[in-house]
């Protein structure tokens, strides 16, 4: 195969682990003619919990290696590489980057009583990047964040509908409920996998935002802005994981019907 032709003409993804696909299949869904590479990186999954330094390291190798297989933009799939990651990875490479930050202005912006809850990773959380976002959109609104121990363990290990996992969800969610969140964001790329299991806990009282939709605007917004929109040509779905491929091939089994290709790091 004549890899050349397929020279930056890919949209690089990545997360640390599977979560950031619930990003790639909005992407593919309203950019079908791009071509994707995807790189989860399992085995240091999850990231909520690694210093910075960690963040910045692995994010800034994992964009290198995506930017060497063609890809012409990279979505940092992931709150708390966004986080902790993007200013570092915009200064060092010369390509767009889009990332992922939570939703926390238009849930702000939308809620009636004045109470969103933000459901993320400890290490977004503490950032300064969300602190800014909080200080700067949701001054005038109440925000009860809770960091969701477990959830992207539950996500990889595919156990979104297992008795423990609603059980970890009705211990976080519930206790916002009850101060009167009218809004729950997401805060983590692994999380809208888990959106039915929350639906049962919020009823249709409380409204889910999800961030990939938002995402994927962005990613388009940006290639059209800088000229990199694909003609489609060849289109293919590749995704590379520094853990278990059976256990990437499962996840992707289950959650899209699209052709795709695992290939070997």
């Amino acid at each position: 195969m004549d890899e050349t032709r397929f020279m930056k003409d890919l949209i690089g993804i990545f997360d640390s682990g599977l979560g950031g696909v619930s990003i790639w299949r909005e992407i593919v869904n309203i950019l079908p003619l791009e071509s994707t590479l995807y790189f989860a990186d399992s085995a240091n999954c999850p990231y909520g919990q690694k210093s910075q330094d960690e963040i910045v390291d692995l994010s800034e190798r994992i964009t290198r290696y995506l930017a060497g297989k063609g890809a012409k933009i990279v979505v940092v799939a992931c709150n708390t590489a966004t986080t902790a990651a993007i200013g570092h990875l915009r200064s060092v490479f010369p390509f767009p980057i889009v990332g992922v930050e939570p939703a926390v202005k238009p849930a702000a912006l939308s809620s009636r009583s004045g109470k969103i809850g933000l459901l993320a990773t400890l290490g977004t959380i503490e950032s300064p990047f969300y602190n800014s976002t909080r200080a700067r959109y949701a001054s005038d609104v109440e925000v009860i964040a809770r960091p969701g121990f477990g959830l992207v363990e539950a996500v990889e290990n595919n156990q979104i509908y297992s008795v423990e996992t609603e059980a970890l969800l009705r211990r976080y969610i519930e206790p916002m409920i009850e101060t009167g969140v009218d809004k729950l964001v997401l805060g983590c790329t692994h999380y809208p996998f888990l959106i039915p299991v929350i639906k049962k806990i919020v009823g249709d009282k409380i409204d889910i935002l999800d961030p990939a939709p938002a995402v994927a605007r962005q990613c388009q917004h940006v290639l059209e802005e800088t000229g990199l929109l694909s003609r489609g040509s060849n289109v293919r779905y590749e995704f590379l994981s520094s853990g278990d491929n059976e256990k990437l091939d499962i996840f992707l089994r289950n959650v899209t019907s699209l052709p795709f290709s695992i290939g070997e790091i």
